[in-house]
């Protein structure tokens, strides 16, 4: 049971059902405001960058980026592995938090699952174009086909990635859709658009709110929830593998799969914490998203940022422990005092110390301090994906081997580009669908408020 006594409210003003539907179907209703304008142009700028450059690697081919022999994995699957990080944050709390109950999740889940779906597209973008040869991309799918013995190779971790992105990517968007039904239907018949109805009827299945409706509804969420939470583990766990199955320094390590999944929810609910607070500030929505749930989200990152933290000094700990001469290089000579020093102790720095900060009740309760925090954090886990992926490239068991990396315009291009892609689909999806899940809203409105 919350109580609303000790944690805080969870919906402010003495709101009724009426409006609630008002405050959150406001935006659609109404002209976006010159902020709106101005950041769809700037991130259609930004995806006009990346389209440039992914027509330069189709073109030119992967010779436009900075790979070499040695460092063949560069931005594709840094960017691929912290986006899918960011993917983890809608599942983590839509389904999480759902499990145990969490109220306050409900002024949040539905932002956080669009960002799900929109950053595990973004994801998948990068193997498809890192392969080299895209036009045939459909070869790792294992359908009949007449190429004779040519067939893909179930022991590759890439070809457990195939399986993984696709299916995560899937259940995502039907969680996401499925839980937006009840409020499609409330659109549908606020609209006096005909088209805007017949859109929202259409996918709104019918909707009219019956006992019979609610209760396929919520089964069906449950049953989601059920399967999906072990999807959540699962698909990071198989992009760690992807690390973990090899024999080079550093990646070598049964760490990996926890390692990944901890890290996707700390750079995901990291995610969440910069676009709520974005939102609260922009929509005038502080009655929805509360400090209450800022309070929240800042004390998981607090518990997320330790098991980090452990789990970076644990490398370090089986390194050292190890005796392991070739280990013991790529940490302490090519992590912590090597080429690659600075971007390791950004990535401890952001991941592990900063975020200790959120201990402190006074700098939760200050907004600017914790929106910064949030965005140093995915810039933290960021360079821990470029860490992992160039320390131990770089410098790998034959010195004859080595050879640095650096990215070229191209690969920064196709990076700005997702980032143009996701924040335009995010300012879509502000517009043109309820940004807050209204029954979800509307079921805790009694039991938030404050007792006397």
């Amino acid at each position: 049971m919350y109580d609303a006594n000790i944690r805080g409210t969870l919906i402010k003003g003495n709101k009724t059902y009426h409006q609630i539907t008002e405050d959150i179907c406001r935006p659609l209703e109404t002209s976006p405001n010159y902020w709106w304008y101005i950041a769809l142009f700037l991130s259609f700028g930004a995806l006009s960058i990346g389209t440039w450059s992914l027509y330069m690697t189709f073109n030119e081919g992967l010779g436009t980026w900075g790979l070499n022999n040695t460092v063949s994995w560069g931005y594709s699957i840094i960017n691929f592995v912290w986006w899918i990080g960011i993917g983890h944050a809608g599942t983590a709390f839509s389904i999480f938090l759902l499990i145990l109950g969490q109220k306050w999740r409900t002024s949040i889940n539905r932002a956080a699952e669009a960002m799900t779906v929109v950053a595990v597209f973004c994801a998948g973008i990068f193997p498809i174009i890192h392969m080299g040869r895209p036009n045939i991309a459909f070869f790792v799918f294992p359908y009949p086909n007449d190429r004779g013995p040519l067939w893909i190779n179930f022991n590759s971790a890439l070809t457990w990635d195939v399986a993984a992105i696709p299916t995560y990517l899937m259940a995502s968007a039907m969680f996401f859709y499925i839980g937006m039904i009840p409020d499609l239907a409330t659109v549908r018949d606020r609209t006096t658009s005909k088209v805007k109805k017949a859109i929202f009827g259409f996918f709104s299945f019918g909707w009219v709110g019956s006992s019979k409706d609610w209760l396929r509804f919520e089964t069906l969420s449950w049953i989601l929830a059920g399967l999906m939470a072990a999807l959540v583990v699962s698909v990071h766990s198989i992009v760690a593998m992807d690390f973990a199955s090899s024999i080079l320094p550093g990646w070598h390590t049964t760490i990996f799969p926890p390692y990944f999944v901890v890290g996707a929810i700390l750079s995901g609910f990291s995610m969440v914490l910069t676009i709520m607070i974005i939102i609260r500030k922009i929509y005038k929505l502080q009655d929805y998203i509360t400090d209450s749930h800022i309070n929240a989200i800042c004390k998981i990152l607090v518990f997320i940022s330790l098991i980090m933290g452990m789990a970076y000094g644990t490398e370090i700990f089986v390194t050292w422990y190890s005796g392991n001469e070739y280990e013991m290089f790529t940490f302490f000579h090519n992590r912590i005092t090597g080429d690659y020093n600075s971007a390791f102790w950004i990535m401890v720095t952001s991941n592990a110390i900063i975020p200790q900060l959120f201990w402190f009740k006074k700098i939760r309760g200050k907004l600017l301090i914790v929106f910064l925090i949030s965005i140093i954090i995915n810039i933290g886990m960021w360079f821990e994906r470029y860490v992992i992926v160039v320390t131990s490239l770089s410098k790998d068991l034959l010195p004859s081997n080595w050879a640095d990396y650096t990215p070229t315009n191209v690969e920064v291009g196709l990076f700005i580009g997702t980032l143009g892609f996701f924040v335009m689909c995010l300012l879509l999806f502000f517009k043109y669908l309820p940004m807050i899940a209204i029954s979800e809203v509307k079921g805790v409105l009694k039991s938030s408020k404050i007792k006397n």
